[in-house]
């Protein structure tokens, strides 16, 4: 039988037929697998699986095969930095949630999940949670956002999770769409689901008093239909995006806006750093470019380079 994979728990799956049917699966021997991933985690939520019913009466059954994907998103494994570990595959958009502040999101975090989907080829936007309590002091980084993020050609959606009208452009974005959704611990991702999947009264938390950091309320990626059509696919909350398999000569392809302007460059293997004739490094004296986004383009270079 052929089946999506909805839930992954590292061990268990949880896979739905073709007739809507709920399946609690488990891996089958070697699994045949695209051999240049290794992973932690071979099978992923949105993935789409062979399988062998074992039991009909208790819904259990043995996956055999995985389908080819369209694409898939990783990171580095929580429990292996030398390893992968698959996010989510088959993914139409990826979402990046973020808030200004209560906790405050680094832009690091945001550029590394960012030139992750770039690299996955993985279409992507910044919806900016919370802005409700947003003070004076705050509202001037939401429009440094706006900037930065728009300059490098992403579409940022202010919204207040809690309030369901300000979603409705994030419902329809999605809708028809397999969307994968990431972000800190207690920028309100799960909130934001339950407005848009009502009845999955998904858990929550408040962020944490004492240290202003979000506590994890998601503990493996899973994915929900949508009520209009599409996915859903929420994954834990993190502390950082930790990359895994880039090299520095191909980092810059990863930023859309310095891939537009780098072909100016006087030499094809330009870093942006010290070389004469960098068109990179002029667009961001012109203001063409943002002086933030190339900031933490040497700053993720920086700790590529480290690495060897």
């Amino acid at each position: 039988m052929e089946g999506l994979v909805y839930k992954s728990t590292g061990s268990w799956y949880v896979v739905t037929d073709s007739t809507g049917n709920t399946w609690n699966a488990r891996i089958k021997g070697k699994l045949k697998i695209d051999e240049e991933i290794s992973s932690t985690n071979p099978v992923a939520a949105g993935d789409h699986v062979l399988f062998d019913i074992e039991d009909e009466q208790v819904h259990t059954a043995l996956i055999t095969e995985i389908r080819d994907r369209n694409n898939y998103m990783v990171r580095v494994s929580p429990h292996n930095i030398n390893l992968k570990h698959i996010i989510a595959a088959n993914i139409d958009l990826a979402i990046i949630v973020a808030s200004v502040a209560d906790p405050r999101t680094s832009t690091g975090f945001i550029d590394r999940f960012l030139l992750t989907a770039e690299a996955y080829h993985i279409p992507s936007v910044l919806v900016v949670n919370k802005i409700d309590l947003l003070k004076a002091k705050h509202t001037g980084i939401l429009e440094q956002w706006k900037e930065i993020y728009g300059l490098a050609g992403y579409e940022v959606y202010p919204v207040t999770a809690r309030d369901k009208t300000t979603l409705t452009v994030v419902a329809d974005l999605i809708k028809n769409k397999t969307t994968l959704i990431s972000g800190h611990s207690g920028v309100g991702k799960s909130t934001m689901i339950n407005q848009l999947v009502p009845g999955k009264g998904i858990k929550t938390k408040e962020v944490s008093g004492w240290s202003g950091k979000g506590q994890h309320t998601t503990t493996f990626a899973e994915m929900f239909d949508l009520p209009g059509g599409g996915r859903i696919i929420d994954t834990p909350g993190v502390k950082e995006f930790g990359l895994i398999d880039f090299e520095k000569e191909e980092l810059s392809q990863y930023f859309p806006e310095m891939r537009a302007v780098m072909k100016h460059c006087r030499f094809n293997n330009c870093l942006h750093i010290n070389e004469p004739g960098c068109a990179v490094k002029q667009a961001v004296i012109d203001k063409k470019l943002s002086e933030a986004r190339y900031v933490s383009y040497v700053s993720i270079l920086e700790s590529i380079e480290k690495k060897y």
